[in-house]
């Protein structure tokens, strides 16, 4: 990750895009520090795609400027923005050579021949595909193709990288493979990154920040911590994680804890962060894995812990960890995951589970 306060090289000022009489992106304002990368993360149809484009010029905004660099750049020509740009399809030209694919952009850019060389192979020792110059990319498999289209992508030298879902296509394995390839070329490079995805794990992974949108609107922006901790909407700690989102009102505040009466009646507590007050309407936010499960019987409550007592509904065993959702006596059901350290639970035993205030995060009630 990056670290310190860095100049921002790319700015979205008032971004509006309009298809017709849909909206797809609406007001957009961000800006991405020079050599981060930065995840667009949301569901189909969000606009982040939409947003990638108009950064590389494929899409023109309806309102507002985009700057690169401190430079305007919406009437700048594709050619001209210095863009590399990686897409889920690979995008290779089947009829030329690997030499020819990495070489393209070089060749419109008045580079010398032996200086094109060069400078392909260099991209390829880079993406550790050295020797494949004289292949045919229909000669490589998927996670070669992938890697010789960002070999394409960074031998120009680009402001800025341009990713769109190129990971999709790929096998779980080598989606994991990629994942660490290209977060390792992005920091050996430190090239200014922007990464569209819908993979929550991708995001949280290999970003320096994440902007979530949805419905063409940013939700939040920050560091994956900061998304995945501290959530600023139900959308945003629904679409990141597995999360129990429990409704109740605040009936007393501290300096250490805010206190929740919650629709059973029972009184729970979360780490007072500042914000709320006596009669506000909340949303308790519980990441499933922060919840630990005890046997009924062996189970002897922590003071100023939260917990509940139930039965195992159901469970999905997924090898590392363990899915459960719990019934509780009010019928309510609370989702746990479990890593497999501890004990497996079968359907319908008796169990207690706990979590701490400093776990349990409040929204206010949309």
């Amino acid at each position: 990750m990056t670290t310190g306060k860095k100049q921002p090289i790319v700015q979205f000022k008032g971004i509006l895009k309009r298809f017709g009489d849909v909206v797809a992106v609406e007001k957009m304002n961000f800006d991405i520090e020079e050599g981060s990368l930065v995840t667009l993360l949301g569901p189909s149809g969000c606009g982040k795609t939409t947003l990638l484009r108009m950064v590389a010029g494929l899409e023109e905004p309806t309102e507002g400027d985009i700057f690169i660099k401190g430079v305007r750049i919406n009437d700048t020509p594709i050619h001209k923005r210095n863009l590399g740009m990686i897409f889920q399809n690979y995008a290779l030209f089947p009829h030329k050579n690997i030499f020819e694919n990495v070489a393209f952009g070089l060749k419109y850019r008045d580079v010398p021949k032996t200086d094109i060389k060069k400078k392909v192979t260099r991209a390829l020792e880079m993406v550790r595909l050295p020797g494949v110059e004289n292949r045919m990319p229909s000669q490589l498999s998927g996670g070669q193709q992938q890697r010789i289209a960002m070999a394409r992508a960074i031998v120009i030298e680009p402001d800025v990288l341009l990713m769109d879902e190129p990971l999709s296509a790929l096998d779980e394995n080598l989606r994991e493979e990629m994942r660490r390839e290209v977060d390792n070329l992005q920091r050996m490079l430190g090239v200014t990154t922007i990464f569209v995805t819908h993979d929550q794990r991708e995001a949280l992974s290999m970003s320096d920040k994440i902007l979530v949108m949805k419905a063409g609107r940013k939700q939040q922006e920050g560091s994956p911590e900061a998304v995945y901790n501290e959530p600023t909407n139900h959308f945003v700690a629904d679409f990141l994680g597995h999360s129990n989102f429990i409704k109740g009102e605040v009936v007393g505040v501290d300096k250490d804890h805010v206190n929740v009466r919650i629709e059973t009646g029972d009184v729970l507590f979360a780490e007072n962060k500042g914000g709320f007050s006596t009669g506000d309407a909340v949303e308790m936010i519980v990441r499933a894995q922060r919840f630990d499960a005890f046997p009924k019987n062996e189970f002897k409550p922590v003071a100023g812990m939260n917990h509940f007592e139930g039965r195992i509904k159901d469970r999905s065993y997924m090898g590392g960890e363990v899915s459960y959702f719990i019934e509780l006596a009010t019928g309510r059901e609370i989702h746990i995951i479990s890593m497999m350290r501890t004990r497996l639970y079968s359907n319908g035993e008796s169990v207690s589970v706990q979590v701490s205030p400093h776990h349990c995060h409040l929204i206010p009630l949309e």
